[in-house]
């Protein structure tokens, strides 16, 4: 009685060497301290450019009302036929809320984009 002939298979996946995992990724999924640290300064810098920005706002805007109560002169001028404090603060406000949340908007992203080339950063 004859056996039956062997095959020998061989997997080369198996034999490939898997990249070692990220450990500041393995970090942020198990939610450790380093984890929480690294999602704390994100909020933080946000934060951060928030208050500076609404600084911004609140100065630029608070500003002219106290301008024409301090200078009435200064309110009583007309351009266009329109008085300056309407205009200023009517159809001038607009534009610059417009250009302070652009801005608002392109330096978060570049906060998060640094976050993001934190988290990718090849381990030691």
């Amino acid at each position: 009685m004859e056996s039956p002939r062997r095959t020998r298979i061989v997997l080369g996946e198996v034999a490939t060497r898997r990249p070692a995992p990220d450990r500041t990724r393995a970090e942020l999924t198990a939610q450790t301290a380093i984890g929480e640290a690294l999602v704390k300064g994100l909020v933080r810098a946000q934060l951060a450019l928030a208050l500076r920005l609404a600084l911004v706002v609140v100065t630029g805007l608070g500003a002219l009302p106290l301008l024409f109560a301090v200078a009435p002169a200064v309110g009583a001028v007309t351009v266009l036929g329109v008085n300056l404090p309407w205009l200023l603060l009517g159809v001038l406000a607009f534009p610059f809320l417009v250009a302070v949340g652009w801005a608002y908007v392109r330096w978060a992203e570049r906060n998060e984009q640094d976050f993001l080339s934190v988290v990718r950063r090849p381990g030691p």
